[in-house]
């Protein structure tokens, strides 16, 4: 059996309604699924569970779910053509950016921004 087909990421959000928001603002994707805790949005090949919070901890029990205010644990990455030129309508759609965009010494031109629950994006240009 081969284990390499992702086929849902599941992110713990604190408010479903301005989660769904900012998702819909931000990457505009097709709305597959929603309910009152969730909304599952479809991106090329893969879909984005929009999950709230307090309905994760029997998904993930004995562990815990993270506070949103506990720090960066997951960087999603998207490849784009134009990092300047997704940075500027990602901005245009009224997204804020943490950094970039910035050449990185491994070949790629990245940005980076996180929704409202602190989950980071990242957008790379594959520098030639």
């Amino acid at each position: 059996m081969k284990l390499d087909a992702i086929e849902v990421i599941t992110l713990f959000v604190d408010d479903i309604d301005e989660a769904r928001s900012f998702y819909q603002t931000a990457f505009a994707p097709e709305i597959v699924y929603q309910d009152a805790v969730s909304a599952v949005l479809k991106f090329a090949g893969t879909m984005v569970n929009l999950l709230k919070s307090t309905e994760a901890p029997e998904l993930v029990a004995p562990s815990i779910v993270a506070k949103s205010s506990s720090g960066s644990r997951v960087l999603l990455t998207i490849k784009v053509d134009d990092t300047d030129g997704a940075c500027a309508e990602l901005q245009r759609r009224g997204v804020t950016l943490l950094n970039g965009p910035v050449d990185r010494p491994w070949g790629r031109r990245t940005a980076a921004f996180a929704d409202p629950s602190g989950h980071v994006w990242e957008i790379a240009q594959e520098l030639s």
